[in-house]
């Protein structure tokens, strides 16, 4: 493609294209970049390789021919999903991936790809937005999939009483008073294409759809998918018990628009916390693929002929959040007592067996293209004494730190976390709790250790978890400042410019001392060998439409 066609998707490609072979960004930065401007990702990955000389191919699949036909089984667990707008786990977002679908698709390459919509457009000032959707996509109800249906999730996205964590995730779409969407936010301007008019910049838009609560619904959608689960998706959910099973069949042919989907059903199994049992299902071909597996667990799969292990570093994390509006975290000294504590090298190699990258206490990951690098606070007991004592602690503090039981890195670093603040007067005991209890309050409890999956922009997070006033701000965090610079960090498509805002947002997050944020983890996770076409994504989300299983 010449200059005038790239300028015609955006006038940002060209120099993205110029910056790549000054040696200015990356390949991975271009192909992140561009694809978010509308430039498709085979064109994207074929401009990497004219303009470097370095051909760069996305993930191969199987060469051997695929095989219709058989039952996947899948250990994970079986989640309430009433509404697909709240949900807050990956693993519900996988179950309802087999039955309704995003615009947007991310991929293990970390590239984020149409799916209900074919294809998008961004304005010069990434301010307004237009995604042309399918026109052969059809509901299981027999319904056209439409403009009408993203209006109508939008707009439910966008009231407040929904709850949603969307709410903040399409932060730009709110009116000006907060408490609804734009009058003009999403416009249906036909039946196959919908415009998005934001009040501020905004070049990640399109990977905000690729995230597990922003899978669309019908327009009908009346808050319970479980009694009345439509769906464009490949499959139709046949059976759902919480805590046992789901299962899941395939559409009858030619229903559905995509034809790569080569199983006939999906079964779901819900194992419960006990991972031993998980992997034991699927030594014994109980199963033939697992959500996840526990560190510990590698050498015991890869001992194993008949099984596959799948490795992916990501920007997946844990962070244990302080809540600043509840005591005695609401005293900043405090706070940055415990982060002055924490020999963050240590804690991977004690946590997770080094098979990560340390923190940084920001929650802006090296994976992330904006990623800027900044100093980190080194593990200090005398200054973190000072601190407790300038807080008004000088004989130390007693403080309890609320996490899941499973899965066990979990617990495990915040045991560690407890043995390193103690040299500086801080006694901390760890409240280890099923998932479901600690879930219920991860957004309330004073302090917490939360696992926060991928996303694959740093500004993506900081959107969700530290923006004022978001659903998913669990630290309570508000901070004028922060958000004009987050609104800024947005609206840059220029990677060295965005990367200096970065800078400033990472900088303040430190300093302001709301996470101890240990590491970012490899992830994990195994399957028979007879499973063909499967790709670990960093998200964990279940993507099949390449996967088959060979005759075992």
């Amino acid at each position: 493609m010449d200059t005038k066609e790239l300028e015609r998707i955006h006038v940002g490609i060209p120099k993205m294209c110029k910056d790549l072979a000054a040696g200015k960004v990356s390949r991975r930065e271009f192909l992140r970049t561009t694809t978010l401007l509308g430039l498709s990702a085979p064109v994207a990955y074929a401009l990497v390789g004219e303009i470097t000389g370095e051909e760069m191919i996305p993930a191969a699949h199987a060469q051997e021919e695929p095989q219709r036909g058989g039952t996947l089984r899948i250990s994970m667990p079986v989640m309430e999903i009433t509404d697909p707008a709240t949900v807050d786990w990956s693993q519900k977002g996988n179950l309802l991936r087999f039955v309704i679908e995003p615009l947007v698709q991310l991929g293990a390459d970390n590239i984020a790809r149409p799916w209900l919509a074919e294809s998008w457009e961004a304005s010069d000032d990434l301010t307004q937005w237009t995604f042309r959707l399918r026109q052969n996509a059809t509901w299981n109800n027999g319904d056209a999939f439409t403009a009408d249906d993203v209006v109508a999730t939008f707009t439910r996205w966008l009231d407040p009483a929904t709850g949603s964590s969307n709410f903040g995730r399409f932060n730009a779409l709110q009116n000006e008073a907060g408490d609804g969407i734009r009058e003009d936010g999403v416009v249906k301007i036909d039946d196959h294409t919908v415009q998005f008019n934001l009040r501020t910049a905004d070049l990640g838009l399109p990977e905000l759809m690729t995230d597990y609560p922003a899978l669309i619904t019908h327009r009908s959608f009346a808050g319970d998918f479980q009694d009345n689960p439509i769906g464009t998706g490949p499959f139709t959910m046949t059976d759902f018990a919480v805590g046992q099973n789901a299962s899941f069949a395939r559409r009858p042919e030619g229903e559905y628009w995509n034809d790569g989907f080569w199983v006939d059903g999906i079964e779901v199994i819900d194992h419960g916390d006990d991972t031993n049992a998980t992997l034991s299902a699927l030594r014994s071909g109980q199963v033939d693929l697992i959500y996840e597996m526990q560190i510990g667990q590698v050498p015991a799969v890869q001992e194993v002929e008949e099984l596959m292990l799948y490795e992916t570093i990501t920007a997946q994390t844990g962070v244990a959040r302080m809540h600043v509006t509840e005591p005695p975290f609401d005293i900043l000294q405090v706070r940055q007592a415990i982060q002055a504590c924490i020999d963050h090298d240590l804690l991977l190699e004690l946590a997770y067996e080094g098979l990560g990258v340390p923190g940084e206490d920001h929650h802006v990951a090296p994976v992330h293209p904006e990623y800027a690098e900044i100093p980190r606070i080194a593990q200090d007991y005398d200054r973190a004494r000072e601190l407790l004592a300038e807080a008004g602690f000088p004989d130390g503090i007693d403080i309890t730190i609320d996490c899941v039981a499973a899965p066990t890195w979990e617990p495990n670093t915040c045991q560690v976390i407890a043995q390193m603040v103690r040299p500086a007067g801080i006694n901390l005991t760890v409240n280890i709790m099923p998932g479901g209890t600690y879930w219920d309050r991860w957004t309330v409890a004073p302090f917490g250790f939360t696992s926060w999956t991928h996303r694959p922009l740093g500004v993506t997070v900081l959107n969700l978890a530290y923006r004022s006033g978001v659903p998913w701000n669990e630290t309570g965090y508000a901070n004028p400042d922060f958000d004009a610079l987050l609104d800024q960090a947005n609206g840059t498509y220029d990677v060295d410019e965005r990367r200096a805002i970065m800078d400033q947002l990472e900088t303040m997050l430190r300093d302001d001392a709301i996470i101890v944020q240990p590491y970012w983890r490899a992830i994990h996770t195994a399957s028979r060998n007879n499973l063909r076409g499967f790709e670990l994504q960093p998200a964990r989300e279940f993507h099949l439409q390449n996967v088959w299983l060979a005759e075992a």
